[in-house]
């Protein structure tokens, strides 16, 4: 059954309010940030929480490359069980692949080499693998040889998270979650997650896992214990020890705390380490300062939030100043009225006539560089205190109500029966044009909708894209 953390008070545990403070003002100061959770847990006690409305607590969110970190972790455990080894070539566990991958580099290819990004490729791997074999995108991976000797290059390339997850459910015999769900999901009180699927049947690994906030500051703070949790070593100190420290170096990275040097699947960081994923998602573990700092976002300015970690944040940890009572006040009205602001736009007309004579067709971005999603058309109708719309697919489709100056959140179901949470806020900027837009709430994702009287035509684009074409029915957490 899921269970909380134990909560506490930023001064109770030696952390600054007015720090806490100083980290979401510089994060509101940036344009490109959008933030959407924030957890800081030190000396294993939530002292500060908030979710940007309509983002919620109990929601599990899609934690792209972060999921990483939870691979590693069913790493350490398959090690432990004798299902693996570190030294291990990646090859002898796909025995059938053997006469096929005949490059002495890619037979050297070891399960290390795969957990640090370092098989000696100098590049992403995942559109090569998959084009030379989708079935199976392990042996297209192994097909292709490294460009160097094993273990002397970084490269952050999905394949290798991927062969290692496809290793451990081999063995095991079961999908990552199933695997985990004894191990560390129950351990840790962490409920439902839910984990993408390529192809069906295999969890992805390098992405696609969804788990809540407290979830993500769990596993933190499980590492940040050496791998203990409530009197049990979970996983093996000496794995914690080697995943979080610098297996490979990658000083070609151009951001600063992308070349710090990389572990088993964690990121090391100007201060402590680090697992993360596309759009903010991050899981930062400071051991100095006994802290984890969790956040969920849809930022493609992922340094900046770091950085307002570390001149913000960081200087708080561990000191109190005078006037903590007056900054705890503003930090606790602060952290329960954060919101995402609404779509502008005016009620529906008193006249429904035209918007719902027929369907929007959806028409090419008038922004080139969009990115637009799959759909084909949109539909408007008025519902019982205010309106609703209908996003269409070739094959699906998903109604939806809009609140007006608002978010209105919902849970309904599209046409394949898949349930996909959702917030929407919208309305009228003239009398022939409409705008909307859609958040999936167990993603990063919104979507932005104008529909127009004149021509009767919708364009619909992603404000910032997902790293892979989705459909409606990707769009929230599997199972």
């Amino acid at each position: 059954m899921p269970s909380s953390l134990p909560r506490s008070t930023p001064a109770d545990q030696r952390v600054d309010p007015a720090a806490i403070l100083s980290f979401l003002d510089a994060v509101d100061e940036r344009p490109g940030v959008e933030m959407h959770s924030l957890m800081v847990v030190r000396h294993g006690r939530v002292v500060a929480e908030g979710w940007w409305a309509p983002y919620s607590a109990g929601r599990p969110q899609l934690l792209y490359s972060l999921s990483k970190s939870f691979t590693s972790t069913a790493a350490a455990f398959a090690q432990a069980e004798g299902l693996l080894d570190l030294d291990d070539t990646v090859i002898s566990h796909f025995a059938e692949f053997a006469a096929d991958i005949t490059d002495p580099r890619s037979r050297s290819v070891k399960v290390r080499h795969v957990a640090s990004m370092a098989t000696g490729h100098t590049r992403d791997m995942l559109g090569e693998a998959i084009m030379r074999d989708r079935a199976e995108p392990v042996r297209g991976f192994l097909l292709i040889p490294p460009d160097r000797d094993p273990g002397t290059v970084f490269a952050y390339s999905q394949p290798c998270t991927y062969a290692l997850a496809s290793i451990i459910q081999r063995n095991a015999g079961m999908p990552l979650t199933q695997y985990l769900r004894p191990r560390l999901f129950d351990p840790l009180g962490i409920g439902h997650v839910g984990w993408h699927t390529f192809p069906p049947g295999r969890e992805q690994g390098f992405s696609g896992l969804h788990a809540r906030t407290e979830d993500i500051a769990k596993l933190g703070l499980l590492y940040l214990q050496r791998g203990r949790w409530e009197g049990a070593q979970l996983i093996p100190e000496k794995w914690v020890a080697e995943a979080t420290s610098k297996q490979i170096s990658n000083p070609g990275e151009p951001s600063p705390d992308w070349r710090q040097g990389y572990g088993f699947q964690f990121w090391m960081s100007r201060h402590g380490y680090r697992g993360d994923g596309a759009f903010g998602q991050f899981c930062v573990i400071l051991p100095e300062q006994e802290t984890v700092i969790v956040t969920t976002a849809c930022t493609i300015d992922m340094q900046a939030v770091l950085d307002a970690m570390w001149t913000r944040l960081l200087p708080g940890l561990g000191t109190v100043s005078p006037g903590t009572g007056s900054a705890q006040d503003q930090l606790s009205a602060r952290l329960a009225g954060l919101g995402l602001p609404a779509s502008p736009g005016a009620p529906a007309p008193a006249d429904w006539g035209p918007w719902t004579s027929g369907p929007f067709t959806i028409a090419a971005s008038t922004a080139g560089t969009q990115v637009q999603p799959a759909l084909t058309s949109v539909e408007v109708a008025p519902q019982a205190g205010g309106w609703q719309i209908s996003l269409i697919e070739p094959a699906n489709a998903l109604t939806l109500p809009v609140g007006t100056g608002a978010w209105t959140v919902s849970d309904h179901a599209d046409r394949n029966g898949e349930t996909i949470p959702v917030a929407a806020s919208g309305g009228w900027l003239d009398g022939h044009t409409l705008r909307a837009e859609v958040i999936f709430l167990e993603t990063p994702h919104r979507m932005d909708i104008t529909c127009s009287l004149p021509g009767r035509t919708a364009e619909a684009v992603w404000r910032h894209p997902p790293l892979t074409p989705s459909k409606l029915q990707h769009l929230h957490c599997p199972g």
